[in-house]
Parts: structure tokens; C-alpha cells; sequence
């Protein structure tokens, strides 16, 4: 699920039948609270709402708190913990705390206009990066302040080769808030119900991927153990921002294809980049655990340092 994206979709409908909305956005952990930072929660004027803050252990003090917003405009810091009298009563017993930020959707607060602006920014591969001012009340494009988060694209897997690893590893993807997309240009292998639900693009991996345009948020996985397709799709993510590029294969296959990458022009920094073979080590023996070790790779290299 592509929480960001469908936080903004709801404000803007909800906003084009006349809503007026809070949102409001974790700014603030501490030990095992259930949400990261960034995470966000829109509520409109009558109560509905959209997206988490805290897995459920706060909404329901937050939402009250973000009615009252509305009405008041600006913004305000809520903070709750074991510590706190209060996270017992709203249900954050788990030994966690967190600090999230209120405000009305509104000039001086979080700004209607820098909601658009984020769905373009996203629409476009960029990111955002967001300051919010807690004396102020207000948050702004900026690259300082009391709380400051950086909004990445959404997030997608390029997945070269409609083979049985594809059929496990999209799936998990999708579930993990991936965009999954699979390109193989041999017709057979994506005949059939063997993708029912994703479309395979038949071009080659080359031109399928000038088309989709690797961001910073985006993987880009090769699976066909074919040069001839999986070398071009990994040329061409390597002259891309992509944050994970990995290739199936045993190690003397993954040096081979090194080789010929470097005989394109590719350097030791850029050969670097590609995970070979494709996965964590996890001794997984079948097409279903094999995907998982990749999908874990691919995880781990999203939430490591950037």
C-alpha cells in the first residue's frame, strides 16, 4: 500500500466535496512506539479518517484533537507515553512514546497548495522535503526546522523476467507497498493465468525501462539468467538513481556479467552497486523463498542509511 499517495488522494477529494481536514503527522519516537516518523493521519470534519499514526493505540485521542484543529486553525504538539497517565487511557502501553503534530489543512497551518505540490513531486519521481515550525503552527517546503522529513516517490520494483521467482516476488512487493513491474519481451513465459492481475510488458528490457524511468525510489531486479536481457536492463538501472539493483545468479555467472558491464564502461563504483547473487542468505530453496530473500535485501537497502 502506497500509504503517502493515498493520504493525498483522499485530501483531494475529500477537499473537492467541500471537507475541511487536520492531518496530523508523527514527528517524534521514542523505544517501541508502533509508527516511524513522517507517518501521517488526515481526518476531515466529520471524523473520517485516513492513514495511521500509531497503529491504532492513539487515534482515537489524536482524531479529537484534530477536530478541535479544524475549527481553530494553526497547530499543536501532542505528546503520549508509558510514562504519561494518558497513554494508558488512549492505549500506547507497550513501553513506546511518540510525539505527533496537529494541524488544520489550511494557510498557516499545513498549507492545501503544498499537498498538491507533493503530489506532483511524486507524480514526477522527485522527492520533498517538508520543515514544520511547532511555535509557528505552519509547515513549508524547506530543509530546516523543529521537525524536517523528506517525502520520496512512490516506490516500485522493475522485475526483468516473467519467471517463477516473478510470480512469488510481485505479490510480495505489491504488499509491501512496491509498484510492481515486469517486462519480458518472450511471449510464452508470460502467457497464461501464470500473472493473472499484473501486466508483463513485451518490449525489450532496455526500452521498457527508458519508458518507466528508474527514480530514487525505485528497484530494479533481473531475473532471466539470459545476457541478452537482463545485461541491458542492468546498464541501463545503472545510469539511473535506482536504490537497489540486484541480479540472479550464481557467483561465477555474477562475475562474468561484471565483466561485460565493465567492457560497456561501467566502473568498480558502479558495478558495486548491483547485488549478486540477488538476496540475503537465508538458504532458501524454492522460487518462494528465494523472492523473500530478495524482497528483504530490497527492504534493508530502503531503510538503511541513504
Amino acid at each position: 500500500m502506497d500509504e503517502t499517495g493515498l493520504l493525498l488522494d483522499r485530501a483531494r477529494e475529500w477537499r473537492a466535496a467541500g471537507h475541511r481536514l487536520a492531518i496530523a503527522t508523527v514527528v517524534r519516537t521514542w523505544g517501541s512506539a508502533p509508527r516511524r516518523t513522517g507517518s501521517q493521519l488526515l481526518v476531515r470534519d466529520d471524523g473520517l479518517f485516513e492513514g495511521s499514526v500509531s497503529g491504532g493505540c492513539v487515534e482515537g485521542a489524536v482524531i479529537e484533537a484534530a477536530l478541535a484543529r479544524i475549527s481553530r486553525g494553526g497547530g499543536e504538539l501532542l505528546t503520549f507515553g508509558v510514562a504519561n497517565e494518558t497513554a494508558w487511557e488512549v492505549g500506547l502501553a507497550c513501553g513506546g512514546e511518540i510525539a505527533i503534530y496537529v494541524q488544520a489543512v489550511a494557510e498557516g497551518g499545513f498549507p492545501p497548495e503544498l499537498l498538491e505540490k507533493l503530489a506532483t513531486a511524486r507524480t514526477t519521481g522527485k522527492s520533498l522535503t517538508l520543515g514544520w515550525d511547532f511555535a509557528a503552527g505552519s509547515t513549508t517546503e524547506a530543509e530546516a526546522g523543529d521537525f524536517v522529513h523528506r517525502f520520496d516517490p512512490p516506490q516500485r520494483l522493475m522485475l526483468v523476467g516473467a519467471v517463477h521467482i516473478s510470480q512469488a516476488l510481485a505479490p510480495m512487493a505489491q504488499a509491501l507497498g512496491y509498484q510492481p513491474l515486469l517486462v519480458d519481451p518472450r511471449g510464452a513465459f508470460a502467457a497464461g493465468p501464470r500473472f493473472a492481475g499484473f501486466e508483463v510488458d513485451s518490449r525489450w528490457p532496455d526500452e521498457a525501462m527508458a519508458d518507466w524511468k528508474p527514480d530514487s525510489a525505485t528497484a530494479v531486479v533481473t531475473l532471466t539468467h539470459d545476457p541478452k536481457l537482463d545485461d541491458v536492463a542492468l546498464a541501463a538501472a545503472l545510469r539511473s538513481p535506482a536504490f537497489y539493483i540486484a541480479a540472479l545468479g550464481s557467483r561465477k555467472t555474477h562475475a562474468a556479467r561484471l565483466e561485460r558491464l565493465a567492457a560497456q564502461g561501467f566502473g568498480e563504483a558502479d558495478l558495486a552497486r548491483i547485488h549478486g547473487p540477488a538476496g540475503l542468505h537465508i538458504g532458501a530453496a524454492n522460487p518462494a523463498e528465494i523472492a523473500l530473500s530478495v524482497a528483504a535485501q530490497m527492504v534493508a537497502s530502503w531503510r538503511g542509511p541513504k
